[in-house]
């Protein structure tokens, strides 16, 4: 358990007032790599959601970087979220405002105060994702794999030690695809944990790491012969 980054035990998950996963058992240790798989309603994205905090943890045990999800006060959601970082399907950017504005107000939501090092935090993840020359750019300037890239050069910018993937290439063509998961990948290599929600099965053949299915609303590990 000391190891452990993400630990549930006997969890339920509740969309709502709906029990979607009942008693699920997860072990994610440091440097881990899972990918999520399931049918669309399965209940991938609210389990992803009660682990970064969208949804209470009603029933059961759950760890996330050492914060307990059952305990989890309002308030301490953006310190959980400090310490994890989230790559949505959809990018999440704010379309009014530069690449650089973008991180900066992440930075700034997260407690940065000092300038210099946040101007120099900003140009490292982006250097990470190679994204540093679109810095001045705004979303709606750039195709939708590098908008992604931004989104996970904003999922570093924390230093976190767990990254969220959820369905991260799910509106990207296969090529792009290719290049966001092997950027990931790349992230990984470099010892960061990730748990990624995905339908793309290419992706999961080429990229081989555990899996686990949400299915019949149970969660459980597959071998990845069987996965397709």
């Amino acid at each position: 358990m000391a190891d452990a980054i993400l630990h549930l035990e006997d969890a339920d998950i509740y969309q709502r007032d709906n029990l979607v996963l009942s008693k699920v058992n997860l072990k994610i240790e440091k440097g881990e790599f899972f990918y999520l798989i399931g049918k669309t309603g399965s209940g991938k994205s609210s389990l992803m959601k009660t682990l970064y905090g969208d949804l209470n943890l009603k029933r059961g045990k759950g760890a996330v970087v050492d914060f307990d999800l059952k305990q989890l006060k309002e308030k301490d959601i953006p310190f959980l979220r400090r310490k994890i970082g989230i790559v949505f399907q959809d990018f999440k950017l704010l379309n009014d405002r530069t690449v650089f504005d973008n991180l900066l107000f992440v930075l700034k939501a997260t407690g940065w105060k000092d300038k210099e090092k946040m101007t120099a935090k900003i140009h490292e993840v982006l250097e990470k994702v190679d994204m540093k020359t679109k810095y001045y750019k705004k979303p709606f300037e750039l195709s939708g794999g590098e908008q992604q890239r931004v989104a996970i050069a904003r999922a570093l910018l924390n230093d976190p030690d767990l990254i969220l993937a959820d369905e991260p290439t799910g509106n990207l063509d296969p090529k792009t695809s290719l290049e966001v998961m092997e950027l990931l990948n790349g992230i990984h290599q470099s010892g960061k944990s990730i748990l990624m929600a995905t339908h793309d099965y290419a992706l999961i053949v080429k990229f081989k790491q555990k899996t686990i299915k949400c299915e019949g609303g149970e969660v459980f590990e597959v071998v990845q012969q069987a996965v397709i």
